[in-house]
């Protein structure tokens, strides 16, 4: 009743004020962005910048958390994996013994091994006791996948990625193939279960070797076979065996 003695109709829509011209414009906004923007722009510029490789913990004025490579470097982590090399003895030679199994546990087939053996003029008491090394190695780095499977598969600690070195680039793919030379650097590595540390040569010891397990054919327990036609096996004409190469 109030509503309707002043003149007032309560269903009457309500009039909201619209911007005016000069927001209309965007004027003042775009000033005010502009002065945001080099405000940020002269104290990362001018301001003291802290060098901190862990960028959420760096301090100043300078908020630039971008890192000035190659200036500034990133640390690697403890675990990471970086480009191959082959460990070398003492004597400069590969500790690697030619066992094949970096390339057979290898899931991305990048690692070719061709073995050798050691001559009888090689008078080193590591090329005695060894017996075989690598005549060819070579890593394929463009189908790494940089699992870690080879390191963790070597019996003799004869391979390892603890370079910390990304692969570089290179002008070509044949550039990525990395050989024996390439791959042979860094210290040595000696450790004492070394076997040419146990004994000098791979001659058969003096004393009688017993093994703790029953070789194959020895008091082994005759089975009878069961009764009905055997199979008999022709070995005059053997099945051709075809050869993959990688």
């Amino acid at each position: 009743m109030s509503d309707l003695t002043h003149g007032h109709d309560a269903h009457a829509p309500v009039k909201v004020e619209g911007p005016d011209f000069r927001e209309r414009t965007f004027v003042p906004e775009l000033l005010k962005g502009l002065a945001i923007t080099t405000r940020h722009f002269l104290k990362n510029l001018f301001g003291d910048r802290d060098a901190n490789p862990q960028v959420l913990d760096r301090t100043g004025d300078s908020l630039v958390t971008t890192v000035q490579y190659p200036e500034e470097k990133t640390p690697y982590p403890e675990g990471y994996r970086g480009l191959h090399r082959l460990v070398p003895r003492e004597d400069g030679k590969p500790r690697c013994v030619a066992c094949y199994m970096c390339a057979t546990i290898c899931p991305a087939q990048c690692i070719y091994i061709e073995a050798g053996e050691y001559g009888a003029e090689d008078g080193a008491a590591e090329s005695r006791v060894i017996e075989k090394y690598p005549t060819q190695f070579v890593i394929d780095e463009l189908r790494c996948i940089v699992c870690g499977l080879c390191v963790d598969a070597c019996p003799k600690d004869a391979i390892r990625m603890d370079t910390y070195v990304h692969t570089p680039s290179e002008y070509n793919r044949q550039g990525f193939v990395y050989d024996i030379p390439k791959l042979l650097k860094g210290p040595p590595v000696t450790h004492p279960s070394d076997p040419w540390y146990k004994r000098g040569a791979s001659a058969e010891p003096d004393h009688v070797h017993k093994e703790a397990h029953t070789r194959i054919g020895e008091g082994a327990v005759h089975v009878p076979l069961p009764p009905g036609p055997r199979i008999e096996v022709d070995h005059s004409n053997p099945v051709p065996v075809t050869k993959f190469l990688k």
